[in-house]
């Protein structure tokens, strides 16, 4: 199972010809990998740059910057402290979470300093800029109003997150320890940075694991479990997780969860439904199943 590729660039390509890609990528993959979304690249390598330093400063310095309650969501976690597949050993990363980033209320003295925050507000920006246009495109294929999407994502849950996948012994890795565990995302969607380190790996509907190979200057997106419920099934929320670094070799990855704001009722769209396809999900806030599944993973 591939990945696929699409090109989004709006001087070469209409809207119309990408949504009708992006929709055949979600409904057969629930993954697909971009180019040209209208990122600047200088901004990804900058924010790679601060990431790096960041999880290279010693223990002490990244302990006081710690994760608090989950309805926050903001902080470092180190290694074994979260567990994306709660019935497997817990995950070999360490990350930064930052949910709602540009809004107040984060005291200064709990981010690691003043460069690395206002780097991280302008490379979320940015970021953020390219998810939505990204759906106003779903929303498109999807046959829905522009900003349908745009206007329920207004940053309450939208959360930007850096990972640190360190090499590990392989000898003390238990068999079915990951560095990530398997488990499907939570919101809308989901945009994934990655360096030149693989790991990366979604799963097939036989179960087979396929690799997902980084490729220069392409955003991996795949679809969560809030858009899986929008659209009545039609995208695939698709079970994935990345390898341990075993036997070495640093990975480092940047997310960002576009999820809705948690007073948002999700239930199958409309156009995604008919008497041969009555709705699949009950409805549910985006807040009540968020919080369910982060609390499920700590």
């Amino acid at each position: 199972m591939e990945v696929p590729l699409i090109d989004c660039d709006s001087n070469t390509r209409e809207d119309s010809e990408i949504a009708v890609d992006i929709d055949r990528a979600l409904s057969d993959v629930g993954f697909m990998a971009l180019q040209n979304l209208g990122l600047r690249q200088s901004i990804v390598e900058k924010a790679f740059a601060v990431s790096r330093h960041f999880f290279a400063e010693p223990s002490a310095t990244k302990a006081r910057c710690a994760y608090g309650l989950a309805a926050e969501n903001f902080g470092y976690q180190g290694l074994l402290e979260e567990s994306l597949d709660p019935a497997k050993p817990a995950d070999l990363k360490e990350t930064f979470t930052m949910r709602n980033l540009t809004a107040a209320g984060i005291a200064s003295e709990r981010w690691p300093s003043e460069k690395f925050r206002d780097e991280m507000v302008i490379f979320y920006g940015d970021v953020l800029g390219a998810a939505q246009r990204l759906q106003r495109l779903l929303a498109r294929a999807l046959e829905t109003p522009a900003d349908f999407f745009v206007s329920r994502h207004n940053g309450e849950n939208v959360t930007l997150r850096l990972l640190h996948y360190p090499p590990v012994n392989g000898a003390r890795v238990d068999a079915e320890q990951m560095g990530a565990g398997a488990h499907t995302d939570y919101g809308m969607l989901t945009l994934l940075f990655q360096d030149n380190v693989g790991g990366l790996q979604v799963q097939s509907t036989s179960g087979a694991w396929h690799d997902v190979p980084p490729r220069p200057e392409t955003i991996v997106i795949n679809a969560g479990d809030l858009l899986e419920r929008w659209s009545n099934g039609r995208y695939r929320s698709t079970v994935h997780r990345v390898l341990p670094r075993v036997p070495s070799g640093d990975r480092f990855s940047i997310a960002l969860f576009v999820d809705p704001d948690s007073d948002t009722m999700v239930e199958a769209l409309s156009s995604c439904v008919d008497e041969e396809n009555p709705p699949r999900y009950p409805k549910t806030t985006a807040g009540e199943h968020l919080q369910e599944k982060i609390l499920a993973t700590h």
